[in-house]
């Protein structure tokens, strides 16, 4: 029963990171209908430059507290992603909006590729670690432990969530991206500037990116250039998981996914009789995928496709 829970709590904590990073996958999808591959590598941009302002600020000044640090660090990688997320709709994206759905895919591939090599260059290939500045706390509940920094994950995560239904649902920039969801053309003609529209999903998701960024470093304690890789497959089988196009389902998709894998990579040696170990934790999260795919292709809570004029 222990080990239930523990592997529960791992799971929603991971699930959490796969929520945010998914959405912003599922954002972008339902008002271009472009699975944008380059998000996972904002998240490894997100998470290398936090790192690297908050180690600047240790070498200045040991002795800063902990949680300024990290703030000082998302306060700047957020607004990186941001620049980033514009910069890559703007340059890879906008010119081809038009050109046949392949060539927008192949654009996405390259431009994650570049993202690692870039980060490759920039960073090295070497792990950066994250600097042990965050409250060693742990907290007992149900058997299972809790630390501060998987509370601190679940809690901004949730913030985070409804403060982007709050924006969706409550402002006049969530209409407009409603409107251009189910027609581009349509919005355009009731005088909603797409592009504007577009652009700050873009920026919005990249934001959303660099705090699961933060928040994945923390979690495991490292980075690398290559991080974001796993992670943004993992956030895509999320998001058709849920339903992709759905921002709930994309939620959804990010819990269950993250409870699956925990959930198997805590069970799968008793189920195999040790022939396989918890390091292929990572096949749950394709093998859910490809049930998905197979049984329910519109995702748990259905996809939401745009209607075209």
């Amino acid at each position: 029963m222990d080990i239930f829970a523990q592997q529960l709590v791992n799971g929603l904590v991971l699930g959490s990171i796969y929520a945010l990073v998914a959405l912003g996958y599922t954002m972008v999808y339902g008002i271009l209908e472009l699975i944008n591959f380059a998000h996972g590598e904002v998240t490894m941009i997100g998470a290398m430059v936090a790192l690297a302002v908050m180690g600047a600020l240790l070498g200045v000044n040991p002795d800063l507290p902990g949680i300024m640090v990290v703030i000082a660090g998302a306060l700047v990688a957020i607004p990186a992603c941001m620049l980033l997320g514009y910069g890559i709709e703007r340059v890879a994206y906008r010119p081809l909006r038009h050109a046949p759905r392949l060539a927008p895919l192949i654009t996405a591939i390259g431009v994650s590729i570049i993202l690692q090599n870039v980060a490759m260059l920039v960073w090295g290939r070497q792990y950066i670690a994250f600097p042990p500045i965050l409250p060693q706390i742990s907290f007992v509940v149900a058997g299972a432990q809790i630390t501060a920094v998987q509370l601190f994950i679940v809690a901004l995560s949730i913030a985070v969530m409804i403060a982007l239904w709050f924006l969706v649902q409550r402002t006049r920039l969530g209409s407009a991206m409603r409107a251009c969801a189910q027609s581009r053309e349509v919005a355009s003609l009731m005088g909603i500037d797409v592009n504007r529209v577009i652009s700050t999903t873009f920026i919005i998701g990249a934001a959303l990116a660099a705090v699961a960024g933060l928040m994945v470093s923390a979690y495991y304690g490292l980075a690398h250039y290559y991080m974001g890789f796993m992670l943004g497959l993992k956030a895509f089988s999320a998001a058709v998981l849920g339903g992709i196009g759905n921002l709930g389902g994309a939620v959804l998709g990010g819990l269950l996914l993250g409870v699956i894998e925990a959930l198997g990579a805590g069970y799968i040696g008793d189920i195999t009789g040790g022939f396989l170990g918890s390091h292929y934790q990572d096949v749950f999260a394709f093998f859910v995928l490809i049930l998905v795919l197979v049984f329910r292709p519109s995702g748990l809570l259905g996809e939401r496709v745009a209607q075209r004029a």
